[in-house]
């Protein structure tokens, strides 16, 4: 059986950390702005780091396995 945790929980993470989609932070004006589509090479940075922190404590310190099949 092959594990699709990486796949999914990346995937769910970047759609989601998508600065602008949901949240942006830091904003042009705020600290944090809600549903504004739009982004800065700041929180590109800021949603990144955020990104690679919950890929790795849900994949290596918690270790989140999904297995399909047989």
């Amino acid at each position: 059986m092959q594990d699709w945790a990486p796949v999914f929980i990346s995937f769910l993470l970047f759609i989601l950390l998508s600065p602008g989609l949901l949240f942006q932070m830091p904003a042009k004006s705020r600290f944090i702005a809600f549903g504004n589509f739009q982004t800065s090479v700041a929180s590109i940075l800021v949603h990144t780091i955020i990104f690679f922190s919950l890929d790795a404590v849900f994949l290596v310190a918690i270790g989140v396995h999904i297995e399909f099949g047989n």
